[in-house]
């Protein structure tokens, strides 16, 4: 899950592998496969480097219990 700030400062943790679009209109519009869609203060780019990190942990903790074994 990644950390996202609604408009009113409300923090929320979002599933990235449910996002389907990401739109700057100028606020930053995150539309869901669900079709839900929500208003973010981050900008694309910082929503995507979230992402990439995300990712990394998950790979990263991956790589580390395959090593246990």
């Amino acid at each position: 899950m990644i950390e996202l700030t609604r408009l009113n400062n409300t923090k929320i943790s979002v599933n990235p592998f449910l996002i389907e679009m990401i739109e700057e209109t100028p606020d930053t519009v995150i539309m869901f496969d669900s079709g839900r869609k929500i208003v973010v203060k981050e900008k694309t780019l910082e929503i995507e480097k979230k992402f990439i990190e995300f990712l990394s942990s998950a790979i990263k903790l991956a790589i580390d219990k395959s090593k246990e074994k």
